[in-house]
């Protein structure tokens, strides 16, 4: 059975992780303006963005994709399924990516941000040459988990008929059990199952290195600063 229908699972397989790395690049890039406008001088820009990422936040995921998949064709455009996915899925992974773009940024010690402003440098200078690297590395772990949750709500797409790995998993099924008279059910979606597993425990473990390596640099860091009071002490003598 596996070796007649590899071609399809194979083709499916593929259909996922395209689809998963074009929602992944599409997220990033929202999730990036949106949580850099989360901490814009600007209220009104603020007010807007971050009401814009709680109303994405608390809908249901299969609600914003039925509201895509459904609503944009009332306004007269027409999507594909696989495009009507990637819209929802970039809507709902921007909006918590955002979130934890802001919770990195705001990471930053504000001490560090009124410095770089005496020093005379503009509120994007700041922004972009003090805040944003220094919130990289506490973005990144948070992100990765992100990512693995994005895989896994590609199978969704199945619900739209995207011919994703879920999708090609439940034809297999269908056509084994009408054509052959048996049903493979069990054996195929635990093969399903395993291939997500894998894909996902991959990105979980990278997550956690990331998120040690981060917490290993940040105590170094600050066992290498100078203690002030010593300093001082010092000098005074």
């Amino acid at each position: 059975m596996l070796i007649t229908n590899l071609p399809a699972i194979g083709q499916g397989l593929l259909m996922t992780l395209a689809l998963s790395l074009l929602v992944l690049l599409l997220s990033t890039i929202v999730s990036v303006v949106m949580g850099f406008l989360t901490v814009s001088n600007i209220t009104a820009v603020r007010w807007i963005t971050r009401s814009t990422i709680e109303v994405f936040r608390g809908l249901p995921l299969i609600i914003n994709v039925f509201f895509i998949y459904f609503g944009v064709p009332l306004l007269g455009m027409e999507l594909s399924p696989f495009t009507s996915i990637v819209i929802s899925l970039t809507i709902w992974g921007g909006a918590n990516g955002a979130e934890i773009v802001r919770g990195g940024l705001r990471s930053v010690a504000a001490h560090q941000l009124n410095s770089a402003l005496a020093l005379g440098m503009k509120s994007w200078e700041v922004l972009f040459l003090v805040r944003a690297p220094q919130a990289f590395r506490s973005i990144l772990p948070g992100y990765i988990g992100l990512m693995t949750q994005i895989v896994q709500a590609t199978t969704l797409g199945a619900l739209l008929g995207v011919t994703e790995f879920l999708r090609v998993g439940q034809s297999i099924v269908d056509r084994v059990t009408v054509m052959e008279g048996w049903n493979p059910a069990f054996i195929v979606y635990s093969g399903v199952l395993l291939v997500y597993f894998v894909i996902c425990s991959a990105l979980s473990a990278w997550g956690r290195w990331l998120e040690r390596r981060a917490t290993y640099e940040r105590r170094t860091i600050a066992t290498d600063e100078p203690d002030i009071k010593t300093t001082n002490s010092a000098i005074g003598t």
